[in-house]
């Protein structure tokens, strides 16, 4: 597994990482033991970089990751903190910031946390000197080794990586959501800012396995969040309409090699952008776990894939996505 740099960090992480909310909630049930063996098998695989955050299943994700670290160490935790309570600036404050992660450093059973990233704040939360100085303050205090954020714009993304102590930004990115590519990978690469590649899979469409008639649990943000109803549309399929992304992903099919999954080609296509330092796609089981991870391993895509790529996304995806985001 190739190993890429979060240089203000002073760390490094493998370039397939596991996302853990399907761990917690959202994605319908996975039992702790079906979780142990998912997170086992992608340490297995390689993996050394987990993300998780403090509202997947209201903790019970950082509470899963936490038993399974316990005795391996190596490994990077990333959580996030700030939507337990309404996303309204004044919420990001100081006592706040220490009440949160002192929760979330109970449930992953550590003194200190590894990263912690503003989980999608409001926008002007990117811009306020008292949230950076608190941040740092966390640092001071020893309850965290560093910061990062988790962002759904790229002016967002940009006001960040513009900030002297952020380590990292975590951003949508994927073959349907190719903004970041224009300015903000290379502003992270510029500042040694860490980019957490999340959404590789736009929830799944990526994978080639949906069809119009696939069924999504009442519990499944897929099935509820559709046109944004509890969170972000963009975070359920990238914003994308699903009748729009599975004719993409038809158009995209005929580009996959033979004895590579359609999801592999997906987070190749990532691992490809130099700028990236992890991707962190979920993962329901064990199975799922090690063909992320495999990802890796293949040989990068040609010019004339990545081309093909692009021009099935300017024509279905970027009139419809580009600007919003």
């Amino acid at each position: 597994m190739e190993n890429r740099s979060f240089r203000r960090m002073g760390r490094t992480a493998s370039v397939v990482g596991l996302g853990a909310w399907q761990l917690g909630a959202d994605w319908g049930q996975v039992t702790e033991a079906d979780a142990h063996a998912t997170l086992q098998a992608a340490v297995d695989a390689g993996v050394t970089f987990i993300d998780t955050a403090d509202v997947y299943g209201d903790g019970r994700s950082e509470q899963i990751v936490g038993s399974f670290v316990k005795d391996r160490p190596g490994l990077t935790v990333a959580t996030k903190m700030g939507r337990r309570l309404p996303q309204t600036p004044e919420n990001y404050h100081l006592d706040n910031f220490r009440a949160w992660t002192d929760r979330s450093r109970a449930n992953l059973g550590v003194d200190t946390l590894d990263l912690v990233q503003l989980h999608c704040p409001p926008t002007p939360v990117f811009s306020s000197d008292a949230v950076y100085d608190a941040l740092d303050t966390l640092v001071q205090e020893k309850r965290i080794a560093a910061y990062g954020v988790s962002v759904e714009k790229v002016d967002e993304a940009l006001a960040a990586i513009a900030r002297p102590g952020v380590a990292s930004v975590q951003i949508i990115l994927n073959a349907f959501r190719h903004k970041p590519l224009e300015r903000v990978l290379p502003a992270a690469a510029e500042a040694g800012v860490g980019i957490i590649a999340r959404v590789p899979l736009a929830s799944g469409l990526l994978s080639g396995r949906y069809t119009a008639d696939t069924a999504f649990a009442a519990d499944d943000h897929r099935n509820y969040n559709r046109h944004g109803e509890s969170f972000d549309v963009g975070e359920t399929f990238s914003g994308v309409e699903y009748e729009t992304g599975l004719e993409a992903v038809n158009r995209l099919r005929p580009l996959v090699p033979a004895d590579v999954t359609m999801a592999q080609f997906a987070l190749r296509w990532i691992i490809d952008q130099p700028a990236v330092t992890v991707v962190i796609p979920g993962a329901r089981n064990p199975e799922q776990a090690r063909a992320n991870a495999h990802a890796a391993d293949l040989p990068p895509l040609s010019r004339e894939t990545q081309e093909k790529i692009a021009a099935v996304y300017d024509e279905l995806i970027r009139p419809r996505v580009h600007d919003k985001w």
